[in-house]
């Protein structure tokens, strides 16, 4: 009997967990790296932002989901560099791990276009650490707003800017507009639902795109609704502290989140082959990188195709489907089988606007209000990993729909006021 091959999966994601959840009855040895300890469910991360989750309601850590198995590590680091030709890769502490196959799901980070000082005044949304961040701004605005008796002076502090019209966009405009409208409203003395404005800033002619016309349009109606200003045809071209700018004009708010496009990691670079104009990797039909059969890239870092001919979205469906695939794969090809080809299943998309609000293009059946927002609740409560999980976010969803109470309201020390003054 031989030696037992070595998997190398790099990137706790949907990706990456998926992967190794397949191999875990296969007669090889698992090494996962990454950057965290847990695996994010990031779909949710901006109601960890608005103060309706707690972090551990969508984060689960990576030894908890694979559980004890012979031959299986989980090691804490980032990779730096992938050297191909002696089939190792390199953490930044310079450990060199071997593989016989490596898998590639370091997922993506938010692409400011060459802007990277925005970073410091529009944060993202890709980490715990981001929405606790954007949680802190928008509490820490309201207690400033209180203490301001003038209304100018405390607008700023009233204002939401969210730029980027695509799902998280949608959901992070449509969760601050129930707060900030209706939530909260009831705990501040100075100052009124009225006086707030949030503003949803797109580059592009429609928000979602990607979605069906008449869901893009029922979209904004409902954020509109709302009170939800969406700007479409409006990119942004500057932003500072404390400002964001268009061509038209400039908004003054600190509290500015950016959701505007994705670009690939870094690392896929040291892989040294084609990569599209955000980084992902252009692969092979088994999702192999050109040249090299042992490597593979999935997820947000890969660039593939449908059958269409259109690129696969950065969506969790198409990364769980993909590491599924791989950990068959190697599991296969351990067992003499021949390779096949990936191709997804598109089971639908789905963006919620707020409560009991949704939209959903379900192999061509549209959906929008409450049967569209069961629809999206179901989903990702499913998705959600370890019962514990499941269960405590249906009871804080349930406890929200009908008290209208976002229960995590804390402003700790991540972002304090020295951090605005």
């Amino acid at each position: 009997m031989g030696k037992r091959k070595h998997v190398v999966i790099v990137g706790g994601g949907f990706g990456g967990i998926s992967a190794a959840k397949k191999l875990k009855k296969a007669n090889v040895d698992i090494t996962i790296i990454d950057k965290t300890n847990h695996h994010l469910f990031q779909p949710l991360l901006y109601q960890v932002a608005t103060a309706a989750l707690s972090p551990g309601d969508i984060a689960v850590p990576i030894r908890a989901i694979l559980g004890e198995r012979k031959g299986l590590k989980v090691l804490l680091g980032k990779v730096t560099n992938v050297n191909k030709q002696q089939n190792y890769v390199e953490l930044k502490s310079g450990r060199q791990i071997n593989f016989d196959y490596l898998v590639m799901a370091p997922g993506a980070q938010y692409n400011y276009f060459g802007n990277d000082s925005w970073k410091d005044h529009a944060p993202g949304l890709k980490s715990i650490g981001d929405a606790l961040q954007v949680r802190e701004r928008i509490l820490l605005s309201l207690e400033k707003a209180e203490q301001l008796e003038d209304p100018k002076l405390r607008e700023p502090y009233l204002t939401y800017v969210v730029v980027g019209g695509g799902p998280t966009g949608v959901e992070m405009a449509g969760a601050i507009g129930e707060i900030v409208k209706r939530n909260m409203m009831r705990n501040y003395n100075t100052f009124s639902k009225n006086e707030t404005r949030i503003f949803l800033v797109e580059a592009g002619p429609k928000i979602l795109n990607g979605y069906p016309n008449s869901l893009s349009e029922r979209a904004r109606e409902t954020l509109e609704d709302m009170g939800v200003r969406v700007l479409q045809n409006t990119p942004v071209t500057d932003i500072d502290k404390g400002q964001v700018s268009f061509s038209e004009g400039t908004i003054e708010t600190p509290n500015i989140i950016w959701a505007a496009g994705v670009a690939a990691s870094p690392l896929l670079s040291s892989l040294d082959t084609e990569q599209d104009r955000t980084g992902r990797v252009k692969v092979e039909g088994d999702l192999s990188i050109p040249g090299n059969d042992t490597i593979f890239v999935i997820g947000d870092a890969a660039y593939k195709t449908d059958d269409e001919g259109s690129p696969l979205p950065a969506l969790a469906p198409v990364a769980i489907q993909q590491g599924e695939f791989i950990g068959n794969l190697i599991k296969n090809e351990i067992a003499g089988k021949e390779r096949k080809d990936f191709h997804y299943v598109d089971k639908g998309t789905m963006a919620t606007i707020g409560r009991a609000k949704a939209v959903a293009d379900i192999r061509g059946f549209k959906f929008s209000g409450f049967f569209a927002w069961i629809l999206w609740s179901i989903v990702h409560i499913f998705f959600l990993i370890g019962f514990r999980n499941r269960f405590r976010v249906f009871v804080e969803w349930m406890w929200h729909y009908f008290t209208f109470k976002r229960g995590v309201r804390l402003i700790t020390d991540r972002f304090t006021e020295s951090d605005e003054d």
